[in-house]
């Protein structure tokens, strides 16, 4: 959610964004704290982004946002943690 040009593309030609330095991130079975936690990032993680859903809204040090990242199929990320270049949607709404 910062600005600037964060994303990378990775060796399969995937863009990846970088979780906020210092910080370990909850992958969380869907858009919200209440879903359980499927793993956790270790800190300088980067994550893929295929599409992006509305859900609790979580503070982060990228602000305070909605939006959470599908990262894997079931595996969804606060975008408050994640440096998308962005304070809005940067991929599709998953369906």
């Amino acid at each position: 959610m910062v600005m600037g040009s964060p994303a990378a593309a990775s060796a399969d030609g995937v863009t990846t964004y970088p979780i906020a330095p210092g910080y370990s991130v909850n992958v969380r079975s869907g858009p919200g704290t209440g879903y359980s936690i499927v793993k956790v990032l270790p800190t300088g993680s980067k994550v893929p982004i295929f599409c992006q859903r509305p859900g609790e809204t979580v503070s982060g040090p990228y602000g305070t946002s909605n939006i959470w990242d599908n990262i894997a199929n079931g595996e969804y990320v606060a975008d408050a943690y994640v440096n998308t270049g962005s304070d809005g949607y940067i991929a599709p709404r998953c369906a």
